[in-house]
């Protein structure tokens, strides 16, 4: 059975438009995504716990370092030779992907013990990840600067 209703095709073309523009502005929300570094994981949970109390709700917290594994854990003797290499033994790092990754390790400064320069850049293992809206951005990074977090 067909009606006799007029469709306003204004009306429909106006509010199929404005549907549109709603889902593409859910869409397109601006966020900004800050990387913080921080010494100790202490740290970075007291961050994170003051941004979960302030409204942002993104956060996470892993390790990182530039030598892969957790290191060996065995006394190495330099002189049997029974050692894989300068990397694995100086900067106590297990290369289980090959000797490729142990030989550029032997490259870094760390491993020959010549350095000169400020570690509290380097030494920042634990990375806070947090995904926040653009326009609370400086008040998320005023909170993690305030624990410590380097961005």
């Amino acid at each position: 059975m067909l009606s006799n209703k007029k469709i306003d095709v204004e009306s429909l073309y106006v509010q199929i438009i404005g549907s549109i523009y709603h889902k593409w502005e859910l869409i397109c929300v601006k966020e900004r995504n800050i990387l913080a570094g921080f010494l100790t994981e202490d740290d970075a949970q007291k961050a994170e716990n003051a941004l979960r109390q302030a409204g942002f709700s993104i956060i996470q917290i892993d390790r990182i370092g530039q030598i892969p594994d957790e290191g060996i854990e065995r006394i190495m003797n330099p002189l049997t030779g029974s050692f894989p290499g300068l990397g694995s033994l100086t900067l106590s790092g297990n290369f289980p992907s090959g000797r490729d990754a142990s030989i550029l390790a032997a490259a870094d400064p760390d491993a020959s013990g010549y350095t000169d320069r400020d570690d509290s850049y380097y030494n920042r293992t634990v990375l806070l990840t947090a995904v926040v809206p653009e326009e609370q951005a400086d008040e998320a990074t005023r909170i993690i600067e305030s624990f410590g977090g380097l961005i």
